[in-house]
């Protein structure tokens, strides 16, 4: 009975919109030696949220991405990765609590997970598999 009503109330529980994760739109930088990345997100509007990463060296550019995070038919946030130009994977939102957005896509072979946490003026992203992950910090660009 206890599960009955516990699948009832998640159920219940209203889904996320892309609003709250509009602490995620800026221009965020990161720099290791002569190797760069840069990530935009543009804020929400219009139950979309667009971004893009540029990732070089020294003055040459040399990957890029599209990115978008909407909701989907089912009204679950998807973010939508498209590494150079290449068909778009999704990832869905399995958790958003404050300032950290969880996606995941068990069925994509890296990365299955991908968080963005926030703190202050830095973000980090989090991209792993399995127990295998990457952290990255981003310090947002000084306007």
């Amino acid at each position: 009975m206890l599960a009955f009503i516990t699948s009832l109330a998640l159920a219940a529980a209203p889904a996320a919109r892309v609003e709250n994760l509009s602490w995620l739109s800026g221009t965020w930088l990161m720099r290791v030696g002569q190797q760069w990345t840069e990530e935009r997100w543009a804020p929400a509007r219009g139950g979309m949220m667009l971004g893009t990463a540029l990732s070089g060296r020294g003055g040459m550019a040399g990957s890029f991405e599209y990115m978008r995070i909407a909701a989907g038919q089912d009204g679950a946030l998807t973010l939508w990765a498209s590494p150079d130009g290449k068909e778009a994977v999704p990832f869905t939102l399995v958790s958003v609590r404050g300032a950290e957005a969880i996606f995941e896509n068990p069925a994509h072979d890296f990365p299955t997970r991908i968080v963005y946490r926030r703190k202050g003026r830095i973000l980090e992203t989090e991209v792993s598999k399995r127990g295998n992950s990457s952290v990255r910090t981003w310090f947002e660009r000084q306007r």
